[in-house]
């Protein structure tokens, strides 16, 4: 009778198997090189120079919330502020599906071959559950985010309403100061808060394509009203005549619109991104607006109004911020809120109460408080 094989050195009884000794764990752990931070004189020169690394690192400074973060952006952008205002702002905004990233690669393209420099700031929807975004705008702009006369700067929306994200207005302003001179902002997709973009840019372009006349009835009037141009995509192959029938009911329905008061009547127009097709119209009609604010003298009195209109928000969104941040006033508010969601106080009476944790309330006879500094908590 055959006797069982011999047992190797750490093998396996009854087999010729043999385990090999693991790897001892290593006690030095893999340090992780941290970038050295920045100074602002830092963020200005690389800025200036356009070092794309340097210029991705100013963007990001743009989008914190850290207060930290926001003091120093706000040293940046006066320091580029003299460099700021040169370029050629335009909104893109249209529902999805419509072929918003291509249009804006294939127009951006278009711009770079012609000598151009292009920058492209792409706002992504977060998510409400996670804050989360899918930032997929440079893998649906290969071509263009590859072109070193381009640069494709996803921005997660954070939440913000109006399409745009946090520090959108700075980006531009950041983009233009680094030499690019068009500076196209794509937004989330169309609602009724979409037209916070128009307040940012020069020409507010809306995409639509071909069967419009439905999508027209459901748009939010507040979109017709401030676009400067709609183009109808997707102009091509068999649905080129519904994207002809599409831009007729579009200039039906602008011109049932309220003639604008800085004298541009929008136009609208069809093309094709996929093809190339009409993409020189679309752009003429762009420039042609530019011309009209600059021959009207009306491009700087409108950028003048929306700085203002920027300092007003930021100052809106920083005071909650702020509110929000003191732990018993965070405090008061969720309690606040509580009691509003139960009926057990009024929306109005609870907004005054928390008011009053900051401002003293009216005195009688319509007195208005003294506007030194805020109440401490």
């Amino acid at each position: 009778m055959r006797s069982a094989p011999e047992t190797p050195p750490g093998g396996v009884p009854g087999s010729a198997l043999r385990v090999l000794p693991g790897a001892e764990p290593s006690e030095r752990r893999i340090a992780v090189k941290r970038r050295p931070r920045l100074e602002t004189v830092d963020y200005v020169n690389g800025v200036l120079a356009c070092d794309r690394g340097v210029l991705g690192r100013t963007l990001t400074l743009m989008e914190s919330a850290s207060p930290a973060h926001r003091r120093q952006a706000g040293e940046v952008l006066d320091a580029l502020m003299p460099r700021t205002g040169a370029s050629l702002r335009v909104g893109v905004t249209g529902t999805p599906g419509v072929g918003k990233s291509t249009f804006i690669e294939a127009v951006g393209m278009m711009l770079v071959e012609a000598g151009r420099r292009v920058a492209v700031v792409a706002v992504d929807p977060s998510s409400d559950a996670t804050g989360g975004s899918i930032l997929g705008d440079k893998t649906r702009m290969e071509r263009l985010s590859m072109s070193p006369a381009a640069m494709v700067r996803p921005a997660p929306s954070g939440g913000w309403l109006g399409g745009v994200a946090r520090g959108t207005r700075e980006s531009i302003l950041v983009l233009e100061a680094a030499g690019y001179d068009v500076v196209i902002v794509e937004t989330v997709g169309v609602g009724q808060s979409e037209t916070l973009v128009s307040s940012m840019v020069d020409f507010f372009l809306l995409l639509t394509m071909p069967g419009a006349g439905d999508e027209l009835q459901g748009m939010k009037r507040g979109i017709m009203e401030v676009a400067h141009g709609i183009v109808v995509n997707k102009a091509d192959g068999p649905i080129l005549e519904a994207a002809k029938v599409a831009r007729a009911q579009v200039e039906g329905a602008l011109r049932l619109m309220r003639p604008p008061a800085d004298g541009w009547r929008p136009r609208a127009a069809t093309c094709s991104a996929a093809t190339g097709a009409g993409l020189d119209e679309v752009w003429r009609m762009v420039e042609e607006r530019q011309r009209h604010l600059l021959d009207t003298h009306q491009l700087a009195p409108r950028r003048a109004e929306q700085a203002a209109l920027w300092m007003r928000q930021a100052f809106e969104h920083e005071l909650a911020a702020r509110f929000r941040a003191d732990a018993a006033r965070a405090e008061r508010f969720d309690a606040l809120s509580a009691r509003v969601r139960a009926g057990a106080a009024s929306p109005l009476a609870a907004a005054e109460e928390l008011l009053s944790l900051v401002y003293p309330a009216p005195r009688e006879g319509g007195a208005a408080p003294s506007h030194g500094e805020p109440e401490s908590p």
